[in-house]
């Protein structure tokens, strides 16, 4: 796709996160199964959930902004994903493999919140009211889950890896 505007940017970028949502819904379970502690298993199911709504959401700018997805895949997170599973084929179940997933999880969320929030900045530029709001309630709730995140690593996960050893 050549990319000659601010729109084809917009098109491109958010195909782009599209496609990285997927990737992202198809990760996550697996995720889940691979953790040992029963509330980060269940924090990554909820992510789901709300990663499900998310593309929703896609679907609705898109139909909002009367633009067609390009069919692109995300490298970055083909690249953020790969280095999860590596996390789970690495090792057993335990507290340091539970750290390490949620550091893959931390990085998912640092990628998303700045791919929605550049997409909000340009659908703010081009006049794309509604879907600003819409892009903006997603990077508000991957802010949110990187959060949650942290504050499970730091509180719990953390302490049990350093105590396995």
């Amino acid at each position: 796709m050549t990319v000659k505007t601010l729109k084809d940017l917009f098109i491109h970028d958010l195909s782009d996160v599209y496609s990285a949502e997927k990737q992202l819904s198809r990760a996550l379970p697996k995720m889940a199964r691979a953790a040992q502690n029963a509330e980060l298993a269940a924090a990554f199911e909820t992510h789901l959930e709300e990663t499900r709504g998310q593309i929703e959401r896609i679907d609705r700018i898109v139909e909002l902004c009367e633009i067609r997805l390009k069919r692109i895949k995300c490298s970055a997170m083909e690249g953020l994903v790969e280095e999860a599973q590596d996390a789970i084929s690495e090792g057993e179940k335990s507290a340091v493999r539970d750290a390490a997933l949620i550091g893959c999880a931390q990085k998912v969320e640092h990628y998303e919140i700045a791919s929605y929030g550049t997409l909000a900045t340009f659908a703010k530029h081009l006049g794309f009211t509604e879907a600003a709001k819409l892009l903006k309630e997603t990077l508000e709730e991957e802010k949110a889950t990187d959060k949650k995140l942290s504050v499970f690593a730091e509180s719990a996960i953390n302490l049990e890896a350093e105590a396995a050893g």
